[in-house]
């Protein structure tokens, strides 16, 4: 993906998939919505898609063979109707089935909750997989990129901040990091944002809890901004992606950036 130009990647929050606790509804019907979801945000003028499994509620730290599989086929399908970069993000921290699934339907990046470092979370312990990503990349090179958290939502961090910020980069060799708030929807910490783009060399962007409201007071510290909860009817996260909330942070984007 490009950065010369700030860019607005749209969520697909795919709902609850085969073989997850609230699956309920014909795998039709999943495929469907998603590509809806994934047309809107392509009309609204977004400048890329990330699907992740947001509905498997409660995860697991890495997933079944049947997610990966679902997954595979909904990425496939809208890549073939979508022009966008298309990112996938397999929850809890699959990073193995998200690059799996990104080199076999030719996706071009993947965002990993936890690459290095430990995070503290509703599953439990989640260790960095940073160093089983790189080997998985040897094996099969492709031009995937890494988007990484630094100190993740939905997580404690012990740790110092810059310190886990440049391990990421350094050491688990990201491609992007990404900075978010505490939960879904959730404003990032500016500190933390400022930080980041102060000592970061690769692209920073914001996780979480971009809003119409606060994105002009963001758009200098950041490189492009992940929107899932804002675009969606009535600003909330369970709801479908609302066209004219889409189109609108789309065009204020847009403004931001002839200003620059």
């Amino acid at each position: 993906m490009n950065f010369e130009r700030k860019v607005l990647i749209g969520m697909v929050h795919l709902k609850s998939l085969p073989g997850s606790y609230l699956y309920e509804e014909n795998f039709d019907v999943v495929l469907e919505h998603a590509i809806r979801e994934a047309e809107k945000l392509e009309q609204a003028g977004f400048d890329a898609i990330m699907i992740e499994n947001f509905n498997d509620i409660p995860f697991s730290k890495t997933v079944e063979p049947i997610t990966i599989a679902a997954m595979s086929v909904i990425s496939k399908s809208i890549k073939d109707v979508i022009s966008l970069p298309l990112g996938i993000n397999v929850l809890r921290n699959d990073a193995i089935a998200a690059y799996s699934i990104a080199y076999t339907v030719k996706a071009d990046f993947i965002r990993v909750n936890v690459l290095t470092g430990v995070a503290y979370t509703d599953q439990g312990v989640i260790e960095g997989v940073a160093n089983e990503l790189a080997k998985l990349r040897k094996l099969l090179p492709s031009k995937i990129k890494i988007f990484a958290d630094v100190h993740v939502k939905h997580g404690y961090h012990f740790g110092d901040f810059e310190e886990a910020l440049n391990d990421t980069i350094e050491r688990g060799l990201a491609d992007a990091v990404i900075i978010s708030g505490q939960r879904t929807g959730s404003e990032v910490d500016l500190k933390k944002l400022k930080i980041a783009k102060n000592i970061s060399n690769v692209p920073v962007l914001v996780g979480s809890g971009t809003t119409y409201n606060n994105l002009p007071n963001l758009w200098p510290y950041a490189d492009g901004f992940i929107i899932g909860t804002w675009i969606k009817k009535d600003g909330k996260s369970q709801n479908d992606i609302d066209p004219e909330r889409a189109r609108k942070i789309v065009e204020l984007a847009t403004r931001l950036r002839k200003n620059l």
